[in-house]
């Protein structure tokens, strides 16, 4: 017995065993009809190029709190848009691909509708096997969540229009790898893509510390997204990272590599790539990929702060849980002497993409405490926090009830970095990312 797909509607052949009948023929099609659920109804393109506008011409230079709001109100219009622009494009794909397949299907060609090869069992078998450990790939390399999602579909869209050379591929997965790192490195050498120092915010006291990198385009992985299983380095010695590593620490410290200087430790210590392979898919010989890799090994060891241990996420142990647990409490009574308590004196926090940075305890909460005080004609309002994981360390979503409204909306994710009991680092993203964290936009 056969229904017809949800989405295109093509015939899906019913397998006969347990459990409800499918709706779709392919991951594809399962894909396109999430996002249609999801789209926000009404939201026309024209009408928020409009409304995107408004805001410019409103918008506000002084005071600096105020600034920091209309743009951030900006940015999730931007992002609004942005994916507005990222289905509309995949979409289209997808109606070619959907075209070639009425061609293809009669050749027996692999088809993202699941027309299947008898060597792997089909071109989306393929990609999904797949899909998860090649988006924290292209994450690697890009810093940006956004980035990688968009770069992992133009990989699969390379690999779909290169499918007839599957049959004389050895190992799929390598063959998707450097397709996928290919993608990103054509995209890093059209965009500088190296971190800089922050510089001095004017009429802002930052603390007494070294101006951390600035990363504007850095943006937060969701942990529920990431590979099942890390992949296993082929050199268990080495001395960069392991197979897992998501941390913001790494990244920022990657990010400072040069593009092939970074592909090449990836694919060897993340990927667990050998020599050769590395050189193959950088086009080089394997004296200078291996160059390459030692170099970018070296560069990170004087970019991250000291030994594995002292920086790398691990499993939260019971006092993190606690002090996340108290932080949260803390911060939704206004209490910040207690917050204070539960922040290192050296403690850095940034706010990817905004030009806000400090580095040090005094300094944040001088910023800060206006904000928080109900007292204070700086305050911005009561918030409520939700712990999510992020980048493999712990990290909270932040709601805030205006003065005068009723309702908690999305506001940022802070990513936290603990040391000895206490908060070392916090990295503060803007909220349009919510929905990919599979979070409510209000409370």
């Amino acid at each position: 017995m056969a229904g017809k797909c949800q989405i295109c509607g093509r015939p899906i052949e019913d397998g006969g065993g347990p459990g409800r009948a499918a709706s779709y023929c392919s991951q594809a099609c399962r894909q396109r009809a999430y996002r249609e659920r999801k789209r926000p109804a009404g939201v026309p393109a024209g009408e928020l190029v409009s409304d995107l506008g408004d805001r410019l011409r409103r918008l506000r230079l002084e005071p600096a709190l105020a600034f920091h709001a209309d743009v951030e109100a900006l940015s999730a219009r931007f992002a609004q848009l942005r994916r507005l622009a990222r289905e509309t494009r995949e979409e289209r794909a997808e109606a070619a691909e959907r075209r070639e397949s009425v061609v293809a299907e009669g050749a027996g060609i692999v088809t993202p509708g699941g027309v299947t090869n008898p060597r792997d069992g089909g071109f989306d078998a393929l990609v999904e096997a797949h899909r998860r450990e090649l988006r924290a790939h292209c994450y690697r390399l890009l810093g940006s969540y956004d980035e990688a999602e968009d770069l992992t579909q133009e990989a699969f869209l390379r690999a779909w229009r290169a499918r007839d050379t599957l049959d004389d591929v050895d190992n799929p997965r390598a063959w998707l790898y450097t397709i996928a790192t290919r993608v990103c490195l054509d995209f890093l050498r059209k965009h500088n893509r190296r971190p800089t120092p922050y510089e001095p915010v004017p009429g802002m006291d930052s603390g007494d510390g070294p101006p951390p990198p600035s990363l504007p385009w850095l943006q937060p992985f969701p942990d529920d997204q990431l590979p099942e299983t890390p992949v296993t380095r082929s050199e268990p010695d080495a001395e960069a990272v392991a197979g897992e590593t998501l941390e913001l620490v790494f990244l920022t410290a990657i990010q400072q590599l040069p593009p092939r200087q970074r592909a090449a430790v990836i694919l060897r210590d993340v990927a667990g790539w050998s020599a050769k392979e590395t050189a193959d898919l950088l086009g080089a010989s394997e004296a200078s990929a291996n160059s390459a890799v030692q170099r970018g090994r070296s560069a990170l060891r004087e970019a991250l702060p000291g030994p594995r241990e002292d920086w790398s996420a691990r499993p939260p142990s019971a006092d993190d849980l606690a002090l996340l647990q108290r932080y949260m409490e803390v911060v939704a009574r206004a209490d910040i002497d207690a917050m204070v308590e539960l922040v290192r004196e050296d403690a850095v926090l940034t706010m990817p993409p905004n030009p806000f940075w400090f580095t040090s305890r005094d300094a944040l909460f001088a910023f800060v405490r206006p904000n928080l005080d109900p007292a204070s004609p700086t305050f911005v309002g009561h918030w409520r926090h939700l712990p999510v994981r992020a980048n493999g360390q712990l990290a909270v979503a932040g709601y805030l009830r205006r003065p005068g409204t009723s309702v908690f909306r999305a506001q940022l994710i802070d990513v936290l970095r603990i040391e000895e009991g206490r908060i070392a680092q916090i990295t503060t993203f803007e909220p349009h990312l919510f929905e990919a964290f599979g979070l409510p936009t209000t409370l």
